[in-house]
């Protein structure tokens, strides 16, 4: 049992960075919509990499229960992003299934890429609004 589990491990780990390098072309805008379908198969994590102009990249993890439908990761994700990202940004669910990022004020442009996830099933759409 350790041997599978110790596998997934280094399964999961092999994937997250194989995103990191899949996001190095820069392309920001203002406002970025993360679409969400299917379920959630396993309990897992989902991190976004919010990554503004000129700053700091910021990874917004979020814990997912199994089973778990698209409203309602929509939800956990949105919120999430609220607590982790604070002034400069709006956040908001679109249609149930969406997540709506996008700058305030002076905020500079910014992109979304997903930077590592654990789960099975969902299905996830990240586009420039």
């Amino acid at each position: 049992m350790d041997r599978i589990r110790t596998g997934l491990t280094a399964m999961a780990a092999a994937i997250c960075m194989g995103t990191f390098a899949a996001g190095a072309q820069a392309d920001p805008a203002g406002k970025w919509r993360v679409a969400f379908s299917s379920r959630a198969g396993n309990d897992g994590t989902f991190t976004l990499r919010v990554a503004p102009e000129g700053g700091a990249p910021v990874d917004v993890e979020t814990k997912i229960a199994a089973s778990s439908s698209a409203d309602k990761v929509a939800k956990a994700v949105r919120d999430s992003l609220r607590a982790s990202l604070g002034e400069g940004y709006h956040v908001e669910t679109d249609d149930g299934e969406d997540v709506v990022i996008g700058r305030e004020g002076k905020t500079p442009k910014f992109e979304v890429t997903l930077a590592c996830s654990t789960l099975t099933g969902l299905v996830v759409w990240i586009k420039k609004e």
